[in-house]
Order: C-alpha cells, then structure tokens, then sequence
C-alpha cells in the first residue's frame, strides 16, 4: 500500500482529504503547520523564511518513509517549483487537478479566494500550467475579505458561512463566468452555493482522487 504524506496549513483539511481519498487503497499521514500563516504578517518575515520553512518541511516529509507527498495548502504549493526543487519522490500541489479543470472549461472563470497571501503565488501558477499546456485561459481572481482570519481562528461554522455568501455573491454577480474555489478549506462552503445557486462551484477535491490515482498508479 503507497503511503502518501499530506502536507497541511491548518488541522481542518485532513477530513476534506480523508473524504476525497478514502476511495483509494493508500495510507494518509497529516503533516499540519499552521505557523506560516500566523506569523507571515509579521515585519520581519520574508519570502524567504516561508521558502526555507516549506522546503525544510517537505525534505522531512520525505524521509519519513512516505512514497509521494501531497500539498494541501495554495500559500505552500506557490513556494514549491517543480522545476528547481528536487526531490527523491513525487510532489503533488493540491492546485494541479484544479488548474487542469479550468484549462479544459473553454469558460472565462473565476478564481476566489479567502487567504490574500495565496492570490498572487496561486494566479501565477495557474498562467505557468496553462502556458505549459499551451491553453489560453481568462482567469481573474477574486478575495473574500476578512474571512480566513475565521478558520485560523477554528471558526469553522462561521467560515463556511461566510464563504457561502461570499461566493453566491460572486456567481450571482458573474452569469456568464464560472466561480472556483481555490483553497481546500473552502470546499464545503463550495457544495453549498451550488446547491444554493444551482451553479457548477469547481473545488479542489472534485478530481483530486481520479489524479492521485494516473498520477501514482493506485
């Protein structure tokens, strides 16, 4: 059985991987820290400390006896560059199998997001993979403003609320676009607006587990 390492910002993303994954025959172990986020306002903090931080951690993560890991966290996954860090198994950014859903969309596309420190590295990303893929994309994002402090904060039920609102506010603004949620802990407050608006919401999990599986051959 392929034991794949999860690599977290916050502890409320392990059931959302947990629930996307259960279907494969891997083991999941949860690597969670929250630090970067708390501290990455701080005067002194620079680019990069949360460079060395992400690294350090990852090279830990993969020698501990894990085959592949998997980053959960969009503010991680823009540190990491597949094509300058090297490591001796597969690195999996959560972003992938949802940057490939809005290449395929032929659909301008929304892009939302709740931590403002992940906009940009995210955004750029997405441009890198579609270049990649030689797809034009028209992508723009959007932040739902003073809403992550709530889920830092372990106010889960009133994160998803928020983020609810935030995001049929966007859809019902934006008819012809199709609205993603960019950040895994916004997935549930996802499902909710399209069962409120009955508007397709993409979210990180929805190809997550059908990748993982040509990704790594489970």
């Amino acid at each position: 059985m392929l034991r794949i390492g999860c690599f977290h910002a916050h502890h409320s993303n392990i059931e959302h991987i947990d629930n996307a994954l259960r279907s494969l025959n891997v083991e999941l172990i949860h690597y969670v820290d929250p630090g970067l986020d708390r501290i990455k306002l701080d005067a002194d903090f620079t680019t990069e400390m949360a460079q060395k931080k992400v690294l350090d951690t990852l090279n830990w993560i993969a020698n501990s006896h894990v085959d592949a890991i998997l980053i959960t966290c969009t503010f991680f996954t823009a540190i990491y560059k597949e094509d300058v860090h090297r490591f001796p198994i597969p690195i999996i950014p959560i972003d992938d199998p949802l940057f490939g859903e809005i290449c395929q969309l032929n659909q301008p596309t929304i892009v939302a997001f709740t931590n403002p420190s992940t906009v940009q590295g995210t955004m750029n990303q997405l441009s890198l993979y579609a270049a990649k893929k030689g797809i034009p994309i028209e992508a723009s994002p959007v932040l739902l403003a003073n809403t992550f402090e709530l889920i830092m904060q372990g106010k889960k039920s009133e994160y998803i609320e928020a983020v609810t609102d935030g995001l049929i506010q966007v859809i019902e603004a934006n008819p012809t676009k199709r609205v993603v949620a960019a950040q895994l802990s916004m997935v549930p407050a996802a499902q909710l607006a399209e069962r409120q608006t009955k508007r397709v919401v993409g979210n990180q999990l929805v190809s997550l587990a059908a990748y993982l599986k040509e990704v790594l051959a489970v």
